[in-house]
């Protein structure tokens, strides 16, 4: 059962609790409110959150986690996966893209602009007095301007190769992940994969759509991937010995 962090002859109002649910001990926010009259459940950046009615009971709440207690694990360890990496940039720091490395040079400006690369370097333009999430959301910014359009030209390429057509080709910012494939045939690719050299995104992009053919890691997918990507276990390797953070 649940175990309280509140008096419980309290019946209103939030309280923060932890419970079993699927082997895993799950921490989650209880809200109470006269205006529900079933037993609800939400994921965000803040975790779990269960809202019940007023005077639900305590076994109701307990037969419905339980009921929902794979779904709550699964969608919890989505949430952190996709949680966007924390990253922050200095005047003078090294940017890496496609493998190469680019000198940040952060300008001050009446008239902020894009962020424009100047040979070696990235110049980012800010207002007097901005702070360093001004900063970083102008790279952040400039990353995804200039990757999605080389991702989609290296998935055209290689769907054609691979006889596949994936129904989306869209950005992700995932803390664990350079890319993931849906059932549903979308593409995501992660867009700090724009700081690695183009063969190592080729490998990404080759590796998600072979899932359109193969949604598993089985001998036949990684089969679909050696038609493509020949050396794909000297780029694999390669690619696991690179942090995402």
């Amino acid at each position: 059962m649940p175990k309280r962090a509140r008096d419980p002859d309290n019946l209103s109002g939030v309280e923060q609790r932890a419970t079993i649910l699927a082997g895993k001990n799950i921490s989650y926010t209880l809200k109470r409110t006269g205006r529900r009259r079933s037993i609800g459940l939400r994921i965000d950046d803040c975790g779990l959150t269960v809202s019940v009615p007023l005077r639900a009971s305590e076994k109701w709440l307990h037969s419905v986690l339980q009921d929902k207690a794979h779904w709550v694990v699964e969608k919890l360890a989505g949430w952190q996966t996709s949680k966007p990496i924390e990253t922050s940039w200095l005047d003078g720091d090294a940017i890496s893209y496609l493998g190469e490395l680019l000198t940040l040079r952060v300008v001050q400006s009446l008239f902020p602009t894009a962020a424009l690369r100047r040979d070696g370097e990235l110049w980012v333009y800010v207002t007097n007095g901005c702070t360093q999430t001004h900063i970083d959301q102008a790279v952040l910014d400039w990353y995804r301007h200039t990757a999605l359009p080389l991702f989609k030209q290296r998935v055209a390429y290689f769907q054609a190769l691979l006889k596949v057509a994936p129904r989306a080709v869209k950005l992700s910012q995932a803390k664990t992940q350079w890319g993931s494939c849906t059932a549903q045939g979308s593409i995501r690719l992660n867009v700090y994969l724009i700081r690695l050299p183009l063969y190592l995104i080729d490998y990404v992009v080759v590796h998600e759509l072979a899932h359109l053919r193969e949604l598993n890691h089985s001998a036949a997918f990684w089969r679909v991937v050696g038609s493509a990507c020949p050396d794909y276990l000297k780029l694999r390797a390669e690619l696991k010995a690179v942090s995402l953070s």
